[in-house]
């Protein structure tokens, strides 16, 4: 092996093992849900919002333009029930009480009932160079075959040598 290398996935990195062999002589086995398909919208009770459960506190420094903003949206909010607390001259907090949607409600989802989306991808982390067709199985058992069989042909490979 080549070592360890730092990747991007999604908003963080990553170390791999460096591969000896390009990603043409790979194959990636996965399973994915993606988010249009197999998730819905939830309500912060559904799932069991920390800040729905316990409340929350913002705090806002009005010496600033982003916290006049910020405190200018929260406070014109009718939805929302808080209690204000001064902390300074320019620093003031909102105390909100549990059982009210918190701000980031629109982000909570949960998993529809749906099996997940069982494929096969040519290449690997580092990419497709052949361009091989991702393939989606209807069936787990003709995924899990799929793979049986690649393993098959990758210990025959390796026990040639």
């Amino acid at each position: 092996m080549a070592g360890m290398v730092s990747v991007p996935f999604g908003h963080t990195r990553v170390n791999r093992i460096a591969p000896d062999a390009g990603p043409e002589h790979f194959k990636t086995y996965g399973a994915s849900m993606p988010l249009a398909t197999h998730w819905r919208r939830a309500t912060c009770a559904e799932v069991d919002c920390d800040a729905y459960l316990n409340g929350w506190v913002s705090t806002f420094d009005l010496g600033t333009d982003l916290g006049q903003r910020q405190y200018d949206y929260c406070t014109h909010d009718r939805e929302r029930r808080y209690s204000v607390q001064r902390v300074s001259m320019t620093v003031v907090k909102l105390l909100y009480g549990p059982g009210q949607r918190c701000f980031r409600s629109g982000d909570h989802r949960v998993p529809l009932e749906r099996p997940a989306r069982l494929y096969v991808a040519g290449g690997d982390w580092r990419g497709n160079p052949r361009r091989i067709p991702v393939r989606v199985h209807k069936r787990p058992e003709d995924w899990v075959e799929d793979f049986s069989e690649h393993q098959a042909r990758v210990a025959a490979i390796k026990q040639r040598g």
